[in-house]
């Protein structure tokens, strides 16, 4: 399959885009899936490409972190390994199960992390109390949302970063570069199972990692620079913006009959 210049650099952008987006708050899946399907490849190959791609911008933002010392890697190594089996898992089930039940309760699992962001007292620029200790984190959270990124992924970073807050109590701008470390490791898990069954589309994939790169070296420089001023709303609106597209992709036409119903009504 053959890819005109003019697609490539429109891929390059949404994913430059993307990656700015999805290292401050998550969610950059929600604008690069579409782009990719809008681009004529199939979704399996949608899935693994936008895995190529999304490696690329989560690696990036997390060396940034790194090295302005939000992130010390050593301490997050039983994090790491677990992220990556959960995730590598999912990757291999997702190709023999049916993933639709998550379609059902996705959405009112994100409106609810967003209603926890906007409200909570806690989520700011200082640490919290810690609930539960970074072993245990590792094998829940770690492993929990590894698997869930590997099977389906929408929203992957904002269910990292409301358990990076809610149970070590990171503050949002420590929490988001912890996030980004993980969403790295299952991204790169998912990836390598991807590759094994020849779902990456390369051409596409390499353009839009570089678009990646570049954006989530802006993303991650702008969440070390204002923190949780930034973090906060975008999260809220990534985590709300995900769930409408969730509910229309399943109940659009549903909802399409019932508002035809409601005009005729009307008059």
């Amino acid at each position: 399959m053959e890819f005109g210049v003019d697609l490539l650099l429109i891929l390059f952008a949404v994913a430059a885009f993307a990656g700015m987006v999805d290292s401050i708050a998550g969610g950059g899946g929600l604008i690069t899936i579409p782009a990719l399907l809008w681009a004529g490849i199939t979704p399996a190959q949608a899935l693994a490409t936008n895995k190529l791609q999304g490696s690329f911008g989560s690696l990036t933002s997390s060396i940034n972190f790194i090295r302005k010392g939000y992130v010390d890697p050593r301490d997050m190594v039983l994090a790491i390994v677990l992220t990556f089996a959960g995730s590598a898992l999912g990757t291999v089930l997702v190709q023999m199960l049916d993933a639709s039940i998550l379609l059902k309760i996705l959405p009112a699992l994100l409106i609810l992390i967003a209603l926890y962001f906007l409200f909570s007292p806690r989520v700011g620029d200082i640490d919290a109390h810690q609930v539960i200790s970074k072993s245990v984190f590792a094998f829940t959270a770690g492993f929990g949302i590894g698997f869930y990124d590997g099977f389906f992924g929408p929203g992957t970073g904002s269910f990292f970063s409301i358990a990076f807050v809610a149970l070590l109590g990171f503050n949002m701008t420590k929490a988001t570069a912890h996030t980004k470390v993980l969403n790295f490791t299952s991204n790169f898990a998912s990836l390598v199972m991807f590759i094994a069954g020849g779902e990456v589309v390369w051409m596409i994939g390499l353009v839009m990692a570089v678009g990646s790169l570049i954006g989530a070296q802006i993303g991650s420089h702008l969440v070390m620079k204002v923190g949780a001023r930034l973090v906060r709303p975008l999260l809220v609106v990534t985590s709300v913006a995900i769930s409408i597209k969730l509910i229309i992709d399943q109940y659009g036409s549903t909802i399409s009959q019932y508002w035809d119903q409601m005009r005729v009504w009307i008059g």
